[in-house]
């Protein structure tokens, strides 16, 4: 199997109002979006948003009860002053602040926040992890 991750699907519990906050957020909806799911591109891959139940259904599993589901999604900026745009950002669109900014053991700087469906975000500046000029994400080898 390539090491590659295409799409992060995230269920949730009303699509308008989660389309509404990750658009609040700067992210554009593809045309390839439907009134039954909504697909932002993320530079080389996708983040998709689908009703929680019919993920469940899709997937051949029970819908349990929300919680912690042992998942965050990362978002790496550049610097620890973009941390901190990104942040009031989150939560001027309607993000939960877990765990405000704040420099960490390991050299970064990061924060969490939750978005309207309790999908944890962490949003950091990792030195060790340098962004190329598109973004994305590179680890030391």
């Amino acid at each position: 199997m390539e090491p590659r991750i295409s799409l992060i699907t995230l269920g949730v519990a009303d699509l308008a109002r989660s389309r509404a906050f990750y658009e609040a957020l700067g992210w554009k909806a593809s045309p390839a979006s439907t009134a039954e799911v909504v697909f932002f591109q993320a530079n080389g891959m996708a983040l998709a948003l689908w009703g929680r139940a019919a993920l469940a259904a899709d997937a051949g599993v029970d819908d349990r009860p929300s919680g912690f589901s042992g998942v965050s999604i990362a978002h790496n900026l550049r610097s620890e002053a973009e941390v901190d745009v990104v942040f009031a950002a989150a939560i001027a669109a309607g993000a939960e602040a877990v765990k405000i900014p704040h420099r960490t053991f390991w050299g970064g700087y990061s924060g969490y926040f939750a978005d309207p469906d309790w999908h944890l975000w962490e949003i950091a500046h990792n030195p060790h992890f340098p962004l190329d000029e598109r973004g994305n994400l590179h680890l030391p080898e």
